[in-house]
């Protein structure tokens, strides 16, 4: 997460992400990223990490959405990160 949030921030994204998500709805996604005009919300897992019920379906709403762009990503997808948020 912190290579992730470095580097958007370093690219001029606005970085939101919750401090405590014990209380908010669960499964969304772990930050929330903004560059006018896009807006991507991210979901971090380790390699090998499991995708919840609720986080996939708070994926799969936000990727039917318009204006939205809303990923799973794992420290595999590195390069794939870097393109994405230049």
């Amino acid at each position: 997460m912190a290579q992730v949030v470095e580097l958007a921030k370093t690219l001029g994204w606005k970085v939101f992400h919750a401090y405590d998500s014990r209380r908010s709805e669960p499964g969304f996604p772990d930050l929330v990223l903004v560059k006018p005009p896009s807006v991507i919300f991210v979901e971090l897992k380790k390699q090998d990490g499991k995708v919840t019920k609720p986080q996939k379906i708070w994926l799969d709403a936000l990727q039917r959405s318009r204006n939205v762009q809303a990923y799973l990503w794992r420290p595999s997808d590195w390069d794939w990160i870097q393109g994405v948020l230049r």
